[in-house]
């Protein structure tokens, strides 16, 4: 295990703490929405549907922000802009949660999202410059890692006070997590050492960047085994619930609540899978953990219920193993836009998760559960194709 960073006396594992805390910090508030919903709908007058859009709002905001936050860290330094985003996100967080109409809380959850953005946007980049190549696999996976904490404790923590209390004590429950994992952020973040800042640059100079990173096509792959990867992911969570809760299972809805502590499986393999790609490279560990997750998803087919809910282990644990190794990746790679790399990995990750996520439920009222095993399964099996064209040539002289 390396032990520093590679920037003077900048210890490795504060440099790995703070990126866990930051990534709870933002994570926990951008999901902690989706347990409530039914209180909301009943508090605010408003239909369920409308009620799942102070979830989507906010990953909206973290969608369209992610790329803009890239060029404010290149002019004001990766650290510096991340303290102001997980600032901003949770005084927005706490006072979301206590908005007196549902336009109101809306609003706010999309600039909560916004200010979220900032950090996905900036860690990858914030790490790549700041440690080792073969160390940053490793750091990459415990960010990812804390997301998917960040993520659990966002619904676990927010449902069981909300059935005590209000959904709004709920969130700002969630809120005060965040709060102190923010200022742990702060405080252990350690200073930049090896942070170039960028002077003078205009829109065409922007765009130039941008462009810079979709003209590399393994870079272009990555992005594109994002969009399929957190697609298909969204798209089995968004619909499993609909097949626990119907005929044979007959699940209560406490119980089909009880299926994201699969979400566990990640927070253990998204740090693993950087240790193997640090040891092995990433494109054979990458390649695994997505054939890992359909496996996974395969074995949700059965009839069983712990077939079932150890496919959805499987699945996510190959999920978040490959998004550890290809968001660092993503960054590592890009050389002169580095920032904008990784927001551009972040925008076509949750736009997978807007459009697959949603696209899954034409298959599931179409043909069931099978259908949407079918849609994932081709969305998983296209990002294996998407890595063998577009980035194993990258990796036939040199694992970058």
């Amino acid at each position: 295990m390396i032990s520093e960073a590679t920037g003077g006396d900048t210890s490795y594992g504060r440099l790995l703490v703070a990126l866990v805390c930051a990534a709870v910090a933002t994570f926990a508030q951008l999901y902690s929405p989706q347990g409530v919903l039914p209180q909301i709908a009943t508090d605010l007058g408003v239909s369920a549907d409308r009620a799942a859009l102070t979830v989507s709002a906010a990953t909206l905001g973290l969608a369209v922000a992610v790329v803009p936050w890239s060029f404010v860290g290149d002019r004001y330094g990766r650290r510096p802009a991340m303290i102001v985003a997980v600032s901003g996100a949770t005084v927005l967080g706490l006072g979301s949660a206590w908005m007196p109409s549902f336009e109101l809380v809306l609003l706010v959850r999309l600039f909560e999202g916004v200010f979220i953005g900032g950090v996905p946007a900036l860690a990858m980049a914030y790490l790549n410059e700041e440690i080792r190549a073969r160390a940053a696999a490793v750091a990459a996976g415990w960010f990812v890692g804390g997301t998917t904490i960040g993520g659990l404790l966002g619904r676990v923590i927010a449902t069981p006070v909300a059935d005590a209390t209000s959904w709004r004590v709920g969130m700002t429950t969630v809120s005060l997590v965040a709060a102190a994992a923010a200022v742990a952020f702060v405080v252990l973040a350690p200073p930049e050492r090896r942070f170039v800042r960028v002077h003078g640059e205009g829109p065409l100079d922007r765009a130039r960047r941008v462009l810079t990173n979709l003209r590399d096509a393994p870079l272009a792959g990555l992005y594109l085994v994002a969009f399929l990867l957190m697609g298909g992911f969204v798209a089995v969570y968004n619909y499993l619930a609909f097949r626990l809760v119907d005929e044979p299972y007959l699940l209560p809805a406490w119980a089909v609540g009880l299926t994201f502590l699969a979400y566990l499986a990640g927070t253990i393999s998204a740090p693993r899978a950087g240790v193997l790609a640090a040891r092995h490279g990433r494109y054979p560990v990458l390649v695994t953990m997505v054939v890992v997750m359909l496996a996974g998803l395969l074995t949700t087919l059965a009839r069983p219920l712990w077939l079932v809910l150890l496919g959805l282990v499987v699945m996510t644990a190959g999920f978040f193993g490959a998004h550890s190794v290809a968001s660092g990746w993503a960054g590592a790679r890009a050389v002169t836009a580095r920032s904008q790399s990784t927001g551009l990995y972040n925008l076509a990750y949750y736009g997978g998760s807007s459009v697959l996520g949603w696209a899954g439920g034409l298959a599931w009222h179409w043909t069931g559960w099978a259908g949407v095993v079918a849609f994932v399964g081709v969305a998983t099996s296209l990002a294996v194709l998407v890595l063998w064209v577009l980035v194993r040539p990258a990796t036939i002289s040199v694992d970058v």
